[in-house]
């Protein structure tokens, strides 16, 4: 556990001591700033349903934005080799990153509590619903930190590891509005697979174990693929 928590305040103080992190953070937050902002002066509802139903779609861009450079970097830089030296095992490497990510994305996500404080003091918002809103949000984010976390894992550029990682986040999301295109025999998987699917009990207000196993099955399955695909790159070279 110590070796894990090394690395989680390594990349950590990483993350914060170069503009990379600023720059995501401060693009997220305009950008679903904005989306909250229209629905507040433009359409004149207090509400955060406009915000929580967006920013999904930013998290496609902002969590593999993040993430890329975690292990692209370290192969890329030949630190990896020093890395492994050290008395760490695979899997507290992996945590410690995966942990620095979801720690940053979890400092945007709570700058934008101001929205609900806003709309708490302008009108009468559903608690319930911004929680299990809110909720859905932090999953989502943990799900595609461990996706671009195992895409960085997969190549030394992390230009490379953000498009694949980019890409495999907007298929998970996505899926859910191409489901009319699906063979009705693969629809039950495709239903499940969806992100946007266990997204809408969230958005209702209703935290489902079911929708929360699903992000914590992708998390899981990420991070294990990830200490693998650290292993077989290690001994490959």
């Amino acid at each position: 556990m110590g070796g894990m928590w090394a690395v989680f305040r390594r990349e950590l103080g990483a993350y914060f001591n170069q503009p990379v992190a600023y720059v995501v953070i401060t693009a997220y937050l305009l950008i679903c700033g904005w989306f909250f902002t229209s629905n507040l002066f433009l359409a004149g509802q207090a509400e955060v349903r406009g915000f929580l139903q967006m920013a999904p779609l930013m998290l496609v861009f902002f969590l593999p934005a993040l993430s890329m450079r975690l292990l692209a970097e370290e192969w890329k830089n030949g630190t990896m080799e020093l890395l492994v030296t050290l008395p760490l095992r695979d899997r507290d490497v992996v945590l410690g990153k995966f942990l620095a990510v979801f720690a940053v994305f979890a400092v945007a996500q709570g700058l934008t509590l101001l929205y609900p404080i806003t709309v708490g003091i302008l009108g009468h918002p559903d608690v319930g619903q911004m929680v299990a809103g809110y909720t859905g949000l932090l999953l989502t984010g943990a799900a595609f930190a461990a996706i671009g976390l195992l895409a960085s894992a997969l190549t030394s550029s992390q230009v490379v590891a953000f498009i694949l990682g980019f890409f495999v986040c907007f298929g998970l999301y996505i899926m859910g509005s191409a489901l009319s295109l699906v063979p009705s025999v693969l629809l039950p998987l495709f239903e499940f697979i969806s992100v946007d699917g266990h997204l809408a009990n969230f958005s209702k207000g209703v935290v489902d174990l079911r929708d929360v196993l699903y992000f914590g099955s992708v998390v899981v399955l990420c991070l294990a693929a990830t200490v693998n695909a650290l292993q077989g790159r290690r001994w490959g070279r």
